[in-house]
C-alpha cells in the first residue's frame, strides 16, 4: 500500500480547510438571507419595493458588521490564550 507523502497530506488538508471555510461561507450567507428576508419582506411580490431593498441592505450590512466583529474579538482572544500557553 503507497503511502501519502508528507507534501500530498499538508495539500490535502489545505483544501479540506478551504472547502470548510467555502462552507461556513456559504451557511453564514443563507442565514443571513433568511433573516433579512423574514425581517424586511412583509408580503412577497415579484419585485422588492424601495424600502423592502433598503431594509434587506442595511439588516446585511449590520449582520455582516457584527460578524466581523465576533470573529475579530474571537482571534485577537485565540490568540492571547495561544501566547498564555508558549509562556
Amino acid at each position: 500500500m503507497d503511502r501519502v507523502s508528507d507534501v500530498d497530506s499538508k495539500e490535502l488538508i489545505r483544501q479540506m480547510k478551504q472547502q470548510i471555510a467555502l462552507a461556513n461561507v456559504q451557511e453564514l450567507l443563507a442565514t443571513v438571507t433568511c433573516k433579512c428576508f423574514e425581517k424586511c419582506v412583509t408580503k412577497p411580490r415579484d419585485h422588492l419595493s424601495g424600502p423592502e431593498e433598503n431594509c434587506i441592505h442595511m439588516c446585511m450590512d449590520r449582520f455582516l458588521d457584527s460578524f466581523r466583529l465576533c470573529a475579530h474579538t474571537f482571534g485577537h482572544r485565540l490568540r492571547r490564550e495561544l501566547s498564555r500557553q508558549r509562556t
